[in-house]
């Protein structure tokens, strides 16, 4: 398993093309969902993201009504405050937790301030194993997070070999 953060940038762009092959790959040989989910499960045991975090430095937080609710309440501050201070709505992805230069607003150091309180989007990354749909439908978001997230790229280099995926 590689968890060099530095590795997997590289490699997750270098095979960034590869791996939407393998998406390919996987939805026209009808690869069972099941399968893949305990090959995810065994690469998600094995890595702890507590160690690295890099999610929270890359990515953003979507927050879902309920998760701004569930997290002024963690906090101890009205919804309307929570939200101005932790919270700022995109274009894109609609309101998303703050962001600092390292990260997200809630990261010191590898640890999350509020990880007994954190959005579902959080709870649920890389969303490999857990999220909306099968793992394959899934995995056009899984191309990206293989440049910043040990599990992700280590998942998807295991599905290649599952498959007998050529590369």
């Amino acid at each position: 398993m590689i968890t060099d953060l530095v590795q997997i940038s590289q490699l997750g762009e270098k095979k960034r093309d590869e791996n939407l092959k393998l998406r390919m790959h996987l939805k026209t040989h009808d690869y069972g969902d099941r399968r893949l989910r305990r090959i995810a499960e065994s690469v998600e045991d094995a890595i702890d993201c507590r160690d690295c975090a890099n999610c929270c430095r890359v990515a953003t937080a979507k927050l879902q009504e309920r998760d701004s609710l569930k997290l002024a309440k963690y906090l101890g501050l009205p919804l309307t405050r929570f939200l101005a201070e932790y919270s700022v709505k995109t274009e894109e992805e609609g309101t998303v937790l703050k962001r600092t230069a390292g990260g997200c607003v809630f990261l010191a150091g590898n640890e999350c301030t509020v990880y007994d309180a954190r959005p579902q989007s959080c709870l649920s990354f890389p969303h490999v194993v857990r999220g909306n749909g099968s793992i394959v439908s899934r995995m056009w978001e899984m191309v990206d997070r293989a440049t910043y997230c040990p599990i992700v790229y280590n998942t998807l280099e295991a599905f290649k070999d599952a498959a007998g995926f050529r590369r």
